[in-house]
């Protein structure tokens, strides 16, 4: 097998961008089949949210296990396991009938579908390091971008043409198409004799030593809170696009593509500014951007009788190409804590991150989606919170 170094960059980025987009497509694709799936499932509209809730929450659990046994067998295995066993869970929701049916295959849809974006890291780890890294990262986010802005699309796209189940058997075939592509383009980038056992034990232990390092801490809260200010609206997003904005199940695009235009264009400006310009930097000018979204955005809605494009969207593009800035520089500070066990501190990352988009996408969502100012006020605490954590980190560095 060829040695991980001898990948294509281009190659390697497009499989891992791909791998990492079962999140957005297991997620936005439905988001314009809401109102007709509560329709034929007999359920309301909170009732819906909580297959969102219940995806998240299958993520979340996995998310602890991907990393440490991709660090015992190798990254190779792990993907291609999690990539065939979503598209059966897909297949699963695509046959359902009821609603209980469908929150179990949405659950073990997110039992496997964080594999891709959380052991995809530690292979851009494995693989690269310093500037390259950086460069890497950055590329696979801006292509992982195209996912959240295409995925609503594609699912009006198929309402269109077709019921409800028809998206879980596009998202069956894309998973099924992912494990080939991986099989055929990913050697092996973990090799044997740098292998972790796998074992509860030191598993366990690990965490422990995580959750007790308060730097890996500061670093995760802020990452996390920073991509909470965005995921609010994606949560919310069949709330802001139909409700608010007044717009059909098929103009998720007005949403979606801005905004993650405003995120690829970060990823692409840190890619470029790898080796150049210094990661803190960059990360403080990605709060700058985050931090003017949050005050137009709160702003705007004092101000508007009622939220109307392009100026409602406008912020979460901003926010979004802020977003991207900060995002390389901390994930790669948190993998570089933890060199033998980057798949673990990857899965960390992962866990606490969909706990709290699980809690804003089943508490916090159904309670702000309803007012747009109340929704700009949600995001912009987020924001504030991941500056602060930032600086309170940069401050522990300084004295250490």
């Amino acid at each position: 097998m060829n040695s991980p170094l001898a990948i294509p960059r281009a190659r390697l980025a497009l499989i891992l961008a791909g791998l990492a987009m079962f999140g957005p497509f297991s997620i936005d694709t439905v988001f314009p089949a809401f109102p007709v799936m509560a329709a034929d499932l007999g359920a309301g509209k909170l009732a819906m949210q909580q297959t969102i809730s219940a995806y998240l929450i299958g993520y979340a659990a996995m998310s602890l296990f991907h990393g440490p046994i991709s660090d015992a067998i190798g990254r190779r295995k792990v993907l291609l396991a999690g990539t065939l066993m979503f598209a059966l869970a897909s297949v699963g929701a695509a046959l359902a009938q009821d609603l209980p049916t469908m929150l179990a295959f949405r659950v073990l849809q997110g039992l496997c579908a964080g594999v891709g974006l959380i052991v995809g890291r530690a292979v851009i780890r494995d693989c690269l390091q310093g500037d390259d890294a950086q460069r890497l990262m950055s590329q696979v986010s801006m292509i992982f971008g195209v996912a959240p802005a295409i995925a609503p699309i594609i699912g009006g796209w198929i309402l269109g043409v077709a019921d409800w189940h028809a998206i879980f058997w596009f998202l069956a075939l894309f998973g099924a198409a992912l494990a080939a592509v991986t099989a055929w383009g990913l050697p092996e980038t973990h090799p044997p004799e740098q292998r972790l056992p796998l074992r509860l034990g030191p598993i366990l232990a690990g965490y422990r030593e995580m959750l007790g390092n308060g730097r890996f801490q500061l670093l995760a809260l802020t990452g996390i809170a920073n991509f909470g200010a965005l995921f609010l609206y994606i949560a919310s997003a069949p709330a802001f696009v139909m409700d608010l904005l007044g717009l059909g199940e098929q103009d998720f695009g007005w949403f979606f593509v801005p905004t993650i235009g405003g995120m690829m264009l970060g990823a692409w400006v840190s890619g470029k500014a790898a080796g150049r310009i210094p990661g803190t930097r960059l990360v403080e000018w990605g709060f700058g951007f985050c931090g003017a979204a949050a005050l137009y955005n709160i702003v705007y809605n004092l101000l508007a009788e009622a939220p109307s494009l392009p100026w409602a969207v406008l912020p979460t593009a901003v926010g979004a190409f802020g977003i991207a800035l900060v995002f390389p520089i901390v994930t790669l500070a948190l993998l570089d804590m933890y060199p033998r066990q980057r798949g673990g501190a990857s899965s960390m990352q992962a866990f606490m991150g969909l706990l709290s988009n699980a809690l804003i996408a089943g508490v916090l969502s159904p309670l702000l989606s309803h007012d747009g100012l109340a929704m700009a006020l949600g995001a912009a605490c987020f924001t504030l919170t991941a500056w602060s954590l930032w600086r309170l980190y940069r401050a522990r560095i300084a004295h250490a």
